[in-house]
C-alpha cells in the first residue's frame, strides 16, 4: 500500500471480521464437547486437548514470519488464511478418525497467525484515519464474536451431534472466506486515489525528542529493552493462559461435578459474552479514572478466588456464577493492557502488540498443558490456575509505581 486512503471501504472490514470470527471459532470447536469428542473419535480427553492446543503453539512459531508477509503484501497472505480456515473446517468432514480432525486443526491453526495478525493493518489499508479506531474495534469484536460462536454451536450441537457440530462450522467458514475474498476483489477494482501525505507519528519511548520524524516502527529488541512493556507481557502471558486453560478443559474438569457437555458450552458462551460486555463498557470508564492497575489487581485477586471456589465447592451454580465474573474481568484486562502498551510503545504500538500477542498464546499453551496433566484432579488443576493469577499480583505493583506509561 502506499499513501492513506482518501476515503474509507468498510466491506473488508466487515467481511475480516467474519474471518477471524470463524478462525476463532474453529481453534474452539472441541473446548465445550471434549468428552463426547473423545467417544467419537475413540481417544483419550488428552488427545482433544491438543486439537486446541497446537493453535498457540503453531502461532509462537509462525507469527514474526506471517508477520512480515502481511506488511509486505496484505491481500495475498490474508486471503490464504480465509482459504485455510475454510479449508481445515471443510477437511474436519472427511472422516471419523482423530487423524483427520487433526489435520484440519492444523489447517487452520496455520492460517491463525495470517489472520489475527491482520487485525489493525486491515483498517489501517482501506479506512481513513479518523475511521481506523472504529475499523479496529469491529475486526477485534471478530476475534470475540469467534469465541461465542463456539460455545453456542457447541452448545446447539452437544450430546451426541458432533456431525452437524462440523457440518454449521464449515458452513459459516467458507461463506465467511467467500465474502472476504469478494470484499478484497471488489476493493481491488473500484480502488481510489489515496492520500500521499504523510501520517503523523509519535515517538516511541527510546526516541529522543526531535528524532520522531519519518520514523514507522521500533525493533523488537528496542521494546523487549523496556520493562515497563516486559511487565505488561508477564501480565498477558499470566491472564491469557488461565483464559485458555479454562476455557480448554472447563468441561472435562467440571464433569465429576455433575455438568455435562452442553452445560459446559453454555457457561463458556456467558463467560465470553460476559467479557465482550466488560471490554466494550468499562475500559473508558478505567483510563478516565487513571486506575487500570487497580482495575488489573482486582481482577486478579477475584479470578483467583473464583479459581479456589471451583476447586472446593464445584458445581453447575458456582460455575456459572465465577464464570461470568471471570469472564468479564480477565477479558476486560486484554484492552486496558493493549492501551496502555500502546502509549508506551508510540510509533511501535504494532509490534508492542504482536509482542503481546506471543507472550499470551506461550502461556495459554504452559498453563493449558499444566492443567492437562492435572486433569483428573480438578480441585488441584483450579488451585494451580489460582496461584498462576497470584504470580501477577507483584507485576502489577510494579506497573502502579511506574504509572502512568
Amino acid at each position: 500500500m502506499t499513501g492513506t486512503p482518501s476515503a474509507s471501504h468498510w466491506a473488508p472490514v466487515l467481511a475480516y471480521a467474519a474471518v477471524s470470527a470463524t478462525n476463532q471459532m474453529l481453534w474452539l470447536t472441541f473446548a465445550p464437547v471434549t468428552t463426547g469428542a473423545a467417544a467419537y473419535y475413540g481417544v483419550g480427553v488428552g488427545a482433544i486437548g491438543w486439537l486446541a492446543q497446537l493453535f498457540p503453539l503453531l502461532y509462537v512459531v509462525l507469527a514474526l514470519p506471517a508477520g512480515r508477509l502481511l506488511d509486505r503484501s496484505l491481500p495475498g497472505p490474508l486471503c490464504a488464511g480465509a482459504v485455510l480456515t475454510a479449508g481445515g473446517a471443510l477437511l474436519r468432514l472427511m472422516g471419523e478418525s482423530f487423524t483427520v480432525a487433526l489435520a484440519g486443526q492444523l489447517l487452520v491453526a496455520i492460517a491463525q497467525p495470517l489472520v489475527l495478525n491482520a487485525v489493525t493493518a486491515v483498517s489501517r489499508q482501506h479506512l481513513r484515519p479518523a475511521d481506523r479506531t472504529t475499523g479496529i474495534a469491529i475486526s477485534s469484536a471478530g476475534i470475540f464474536a469467534g469465541m461465542v460462536l463456539a460455545f453456542a454451536t457447541g452448545a446447539a450441537f452437544g450430546d451426541g451431534h458432533l456431525t452437524a457440530l462440523l457440518r454449521v462450522q464449515a458452513a459459516v467458514s467458507v461463506a465467511a472466506a467467500l465474502a472476504l475474498a469478494a470484499a478484497l476483489t471488489a476493493r481491488r477494482g473500484r480502488a481510489t486515489p489515496p492520500d500521499t501525505r504523510p501520517e503523523q507519528s509519535e515517538p516511541c519511548p527510546r526516541v529522543q525528542p526531535g528524532q520522531a520524524e519519518g520514523i514507522r516502527a521500533v525493533t523488537l529488541r528496542d521494546l523487549w529493552a523496556d520493562g515497563y512493556l516486559r511487565v505488561l507481557v508477564a501480565l498477558v502471558l499470566i491472564g491469557f493462559g488461565v483464559f485458555v486453560a479454562l476455557t480448554t478443559w472447563l468441561q472435562a474438569l467440571l464433569e465429576p461435578a455433575g455438568v455435562g457437555e452442553t452445560q459446559a458450552g453454555l457457561f463458556l458462551l456467558l463467560m465470553v459474552v460476559a467479557g465482550v460486555l466488560g471490554s466494550a463498557l468499562l475500559p473508558p470508564r478505567v483510563a478516565e479514572r487513571s486506575a487500570e492497575p487497580a482495575f488489573l489487581a482486582l481482577s486478579v485477586v477475584v479470578a483467583a478466588l473464583g479459581c479456589l471456589v471451583l476447586a472446593v465447592v464445584p458445581g453447575p451454580l458456582t460455575a456459572l456464577i465465577v464464570l461470568v465474573v471471570v469472564g468479564a474481568l480477565l477479558l476486560t484486562d486484554l484492552p486496558l493492557i493493549l492501551g496502555l502498551a500502546e502509549r508506551r510503545a508510540g510509533v511501535g504500538a504494532a509490534t508492542a502488540t504482536g509482542l503481546l500477542w506471543l507472550a499470551g498464546n506461550l502461556g495459554g499453551l504452559a498453563l493449558a498443558l499444566a492443567v492437562q496433566a492435572l486433569v483428573h484432579h480438578p480441585a488441584t488443576a483450579f488451585g494451580a490456575m489460582a496461584l498462576a493469577l497470584v504470580v501477577a499480583l507483584p507485576f502489577i505493583r510494579r506497573l502502579a509505581a511506574a504509572y502512568p506509561p
